[in-house]
């Protein structure tokens, strides 16, 4: 047994390598759009005033969860910008987006088609457990391959690690609406596509964003490790403080990092329940617009005695 070997490596090198000089083409485009994505968003963040942007965050963090978060909010991004790691943080929340962005784009539609279709979730159920299980550090490995060294592989490699839980989760909310739901849309004509907007995907809503909630998670654990591939931020600093045992600045990037997933994790949880977040002021306006519109809709209906008397007793008599 001693020279029984599978060359499944070798394998993997060919076809990356076919891969790299079939279709460099695309690679290249791929890497220029989203490089252009990245640092748009990235030198946006930073050509703003620092207050504006700290104000804007808390705004959001208020408007989406409550006035509490916000004002965490504001000390948090003010201790960032107080350990000198603001323009690091904003390059990595940049990469971050973006590549969460991507993620959905293509992890909700294939939650859909699972949900959809059992023998295509049967199939690919054990690809998402292999991208789950593939150690972070060997996604890097191609993407430097493909796009050089730079944001782009960082970007790439983190929506590979990131995307199964928002299609699993997608595929799950999907699944657990009620049928009967779906047999009554079924039964006054709706078509699927009405179906799936107007019944399935509101009420899988919640387990929707919590796939949205657990992939920036991923994205941005995975955004300090792209780090290794060149990639501008905190994971580049963290590989630095790495490299020179340079622990005050591996604590400050660190800490950065915690602020960042904090308020990322907070802020994505809000938005599958806004109603339940007794603080935001858009859970406030859904709960005041619930009663008025019960409200509304109790006053223009008719009266139940007067539904159901009869006509001559309605109509007044003529003298």
């Amino acid at each position: 047994m001693d020279g029984f070997r599978i060359p499944i490596g070798e394998w993997a090198e060919a076809g990356v390598a076919w891969i790299r000089d079939t279709l460099g083409w695309l690679l290249s485009g791929v890497s220029a759009v989203v490089g252009w994505f990245v640092d748009t968003l990235a030198n946006g963040l930073l050509s703003l005033p620092i207050v504006a942007v700290i104000v804007t965050f808390a705004a959001l963090a208020w408007l989406l969860r409550s006035w509490r978060f916000a004002i965490g909010t504001i000390v948090g991004f003010v201790l960032i910008l107080g350990v000198g790691q603001w323009v690091n943080s904003m390059q990595t929340l940049a990469l971050v987006l973006v590549a969460a962005l991507i993620a959905v784009v293509i992890a909700v539609p294939l939650g859909i088609a699972a949900a959809r279709n059992d023998t295509f979730s049967a199939i690919l159920r054990p690809v998402l457990d292999l991208m789950q299980s593939m150690p972070a550090f060997v996604y890097l490995i191609p993407a430097i391959v493909f796009f050089s060294i730079g944001v782009v592989p960082g970007v790439v490699a983190t929506v590979i690690f990131a995307l199964p839980p928002g299609v699993r989760l997608t595929e799950l909310g999907i699944r657990g609406v009620d049928s009967e739901t779906v047999e009554a849309g079924h039964a006054f004509g709706a078509t699927p596509a009405q179906i799936l907007r107007g019944v399935q995907l509101p009420l899988a809503m919640p387990s929707i964003m919590a796939g949205v909630n657990q992939l920036i998670m991923l994205a941005l654990s995975m955004a300090v490790i792209a780090g290794i591939a060149g990639a501008d931020g905190l994971g580049k600093e963290i590989v630095q403080a790495m490299s020179t045992v340079d622990i005050a600045k591996g604590v400050e990037a660190g800490l950065s990092v915690v602020i960042l997933a904090v308020y990322l994790d907070r802020l994505t949880g809000a938005l599958g329940a806004l109603k339940t977040q007794r603080g935001s002021l858009l859970g406030a306006i859904a709960r005041r617009r619930g009663p008025q519109d019960a409200r509304s809709t109790a006053a223009a209906a008719p009266a139940p005695a007067e539904q159901d008397a009869p006509v001559a007793e309605r109509t007044p008599a003529r003298v």
